[in-house]
């Protein structure tokens, strides 16, 4: 009998070294790197092509107006979300999102966009738009992390201490914006130091002791996912819809009769490009989007902004700073109302609004 316990207390250890050597090696101190910061923001710059998978948690509390053109968008900003992620590459991916109250899947596959809505059992397809509102897979480390570091200078950037991330020892960096646009304080991020990857990344406004928005790698796969996971085959009971833009952004871009100008209050365009109808501009995460708006879309808008307690009325529209995002929807002079939205000061959006001609 003594040595069946024996035995069984064997199994027992080794079996309870499974479980604990994940968890002590999750939770050891990560080992110090020596890469610079420009260094570590080019990695991450040029991580783009790698391939990988894993699960994202991310905590936003922007608080976008809920209206129906932007309901996906305040979800994303402003709630916690939990994101099951296949990464083939920047034109094949898929993006779970997991909620209480159902899962929205969002597929690419080349110049195709798929949103399946279980709930509804629903897929809706669109053709891929550069130009279009922020989406699940922007909100994904990789992803945020490339886009802050857009256009990012030097001076800009300070090395932080390295942690554990996702079971990488992930070297930290700091980037304080340098421009009177800015209202961003910061942004913090740790990547892998191999890949470049972006693991996790948090968004402070000025005075913030805890991230606006956090978006943290919880596991991560590396390699390329499986081709069958990242293809959309609609099970029999989905109705499959087409539509001629993903979102209202890309259908203003398409067809509002607007022409922006290259350079908006000071901040170039985004891309190097002149825009069209929609113009996205700035660096980093000093943004300005400005948006052609339908009356159906920029009255009620309009109305949750006055909801806000920041809100104001002035003769170049409704301005709602809220927090590091303002938003300012101007008034109709004609051919419908703009949307100039952005993580910038509500002055620039004044300035912006100025530039274009809205005020009486």
């Amino acid at each position: 009998m003594a040595a069946v316990n024996g035995r069984w207390l064997v199994v027992l250890l080794a079996a309870a070294a499974l479980v604990v050597t994940p968890l002590a090696l999750g939770a050891r101190p990560a080992v110090a790197s020596d890469v610079a910061a420009p260094e570590l923001a080019h990695r991450v710059q040029r991580s783009g092509a790698a391939a990988w998978s894993g699960y994202v948690e991310s905590t936003g509390t922007l608080q976008v107006p809920d209206s129906d053109s932007f309901a996906n968008l305040a979800q994303l900003l402003g709630e916690d979300n939990d994101l099951r992620v296949w990464w083939r590459g920047a034109d094949d991916w898929r993006v779970d999102r997991i909620r209480s109250t159902g899962e929205t899947d969002l597929f690419r596959r080349g110049g195709a966009s798929i949103r399946w809505v279980f709930e509804s059992e629903t897929a809706t397809v669109a053709p891929v738009s550069t130009i279009r509102l922020p989406d699940a897979s922007d909100l994904l480390p990789p992803t945020l992390g490339r886009s802050l570091l857009q256009g990012v200078r030097p001076e800009e950037l300070v090395r932080l201490p390295a942690r554990r991330v996702a079971g990488v020892d992930a070297p930290g960096l700091r980037l304080t914006p340098d421009q009177p646009a800015a209202s961003v304080d910061h942004v913090d991020l740790w990547a892998d130091p191999e890949s470049g990857l972006a693991l996790r990344v948090d968004l402070y406004g000025p005075g913030d002791v805890r991230p606006l928005l956090s978006t943290t790698l919880r596991t991560l796969d590396p390699g390329l996912p499986p081709e069958s996971t990242t293809l959309f085959v609609p099970p029999d009971d989905v109705t499959v819809n087409y539509d001629d833009s993903v979102d209202v952004a890309a259908s203003a871009n398409a067809f509002a009769p607007f022409d922006l100008p290259a350079t908006l209050a000071g901040l170039p365009s985004r891309d190097g490009t002149d825009p069209g109808a929609v113009g996205i501009y700035g660096r980093g995460p000093t943004t300005v989007l400005a948006l052609p708006l339908r009356g159906q879309v920029a009255r009620p808008l309009r109305e949750r902004l006055r909801a806000s307690a920041t809100a104001t009325d002035s003769a170049l529209g409704t301005l709602a700073p809220l927090g590091p995002v303002s938003l300012l929807v101007t008034r109709d002079r004609g051919r419908g109302a703009l949307l100039l939205a952005g993580t910038v000061t509500p002055e620039t959006l004044e300035r912006a609004a100025r530039q274009l001609g809205t005020a009486s």
